[in-house]
């Protein structure tokens, strides 16, 4: 019982986070919410007992990652005035509200239509080094070096636009 209720808590906060990530204009709000997010879907991946990924996602994604990502939004300085008007900014929410609103109801329906199964219980290797290890360096390792030559490309790219703003 104590688990489910961790379990809807964290839901929220990511939903939650997520939401916000998507409402704030300013982009250090929206950086604040996606740490929100992350920190909690660190909270889910401890209680799926992936210890790794639970570790992982705290130290590197709402650690290091969210560090450099606030660092660059801090080096660019954007100011209120910089950033674009938005008038029908509630107009494509309520748009995206209306179309994903039948989306969710559909996948609602299709949830509890399932048939309930036992939860089974994992061994005791589930979420350890190893494992990931094996699966990330075998099966995915073209998608994760590809990410980190996206994040050095977005690092490289945030530091040069900052350069040539402040020539001007």
């Amino acid at each position: 019982m104590f688990a489910e209720g961790l379990f809807y808590a964290f839901s929220a906060l990511s939903v939650l986070g997520a939401l916000g990530l998507i409402l704030f204009r300013h982009p250090m709000q929206g950086a604040m919410s996606l740490v929100v997010t992350m920190i909690s879907l660190a909270g889910l991946y401890a209680l799926l007992s992936a210890k790794l990924i639970f570790v992982l996602q705290l130290i590197v994604y709402a650690g290091a990652i969210m560090s450099l990502i606030l660092f660059i939004i801090m080096f660019l300085n954007i100011q209120e005035s910089d950033l674009p008007v938005e008038e029908g900014r509630f107009l494509y929410l309520l748009g995206g509200v209306v179309v994903l609103v039948p989306v969710a109801s559909f996948l609602i329906k299709v949830v509890k239509s399932l048939p309930g199964v036992e939860a089974t219980i994992v061994g005791n290797g589930f979420g350890g080094v190893k494992e990931v290890g094996l699966v990330l360096f075998q099966d995915w390792l073209l998608p994760f070096e590809i990410v980190s030559i996206l994040l050095l490309v977005a690092l490289i790219g945030a530091v040069v636009l900052a350069g040539k703003r402040r020539l001007s």
